[in-house]
């Protein structure tokens, strides 16, 4: 029974895709001189709309990274994706002094995002995203400002049931919008 559960542990485990962003060495000065510590910035993602971080610290690396892995995979959030590649939405995100603007983009743009951003894309499974980095460049403000994006990315599906509307009325209101755009700009 007990392998049972392994195996089914491990198949949960493979389905998840881990980046690890960020090493920090820090030191504890003792008696004898300095006990050196790892603490550790991994994110976690299935590359189909669900993504978490975690942070782990251990007196060794590999431990730290387990921990922080662990922990990424018990804040998993869900973020919903337009045709599974890229944002619904521009959103704005912040964390202390880390402000992020993430664009949705056409396809073929790629993910244009600095190193913390990007590896919170790809576990995420975007393939094209424009993201600014505006402050902290510290990665742990930027992977909290960008998770504090994304959980203000709203579906349309969800936007529509929240007024009591459909989803093709939101969607034709969007193609009128878009059509009066480019017609205000050459006026």
């Amino acid at each position: 029974m007990a392998r049972q559960d392994n195996r089914d542990r491990d198949e949960r485990d493979s389905e998840f895709v881990d980046k690890l962003v960020h090493i920090n060495r820090v030191a504890k000065v003792v008696k004898g001189g300095r006990r050196f510590g790892f603490a550790a910035l991994v994110v976690v993602g299935d590359q189909k709309g669900r993504v978490g971080f975690g942070h782990g610290k251990a007196r060794e690396v590999p431990e730290a990274i387990r921990k922080a892995t662990e922990a990424a995979k018990r804040t998993m959030i869900r973020v919903p994706l337009r045709e599974g590649r890229t944002l619904h939405h521009d959103v704005e995100g912040r964390h202390g002094a880390g402000k992020v603007i993430l664009r949705a983009a056409p396809a073929g743009t790629g993910i244009i995002a600095g190193g913390p951003m990007r590896a919170v894309f790809e576990t995420l499974g975007v393939q094209d995203v424009v993201a600014k980095s505006l402050g902290s460049s510290n990665p742990y403000n930027m992977v909290r400002a960008t998770f504090n994006a994304l959980t203000k990315e709203d579906s349309p599906r969800s936007v529509a049931a929240r007024r009591g509307l459909k989803v093709s009325v939101l969607q034709s209101r969007r193609r009128d919008n878009e059509d009066a755009a480019p017609a205000a700009a050459e006026a």
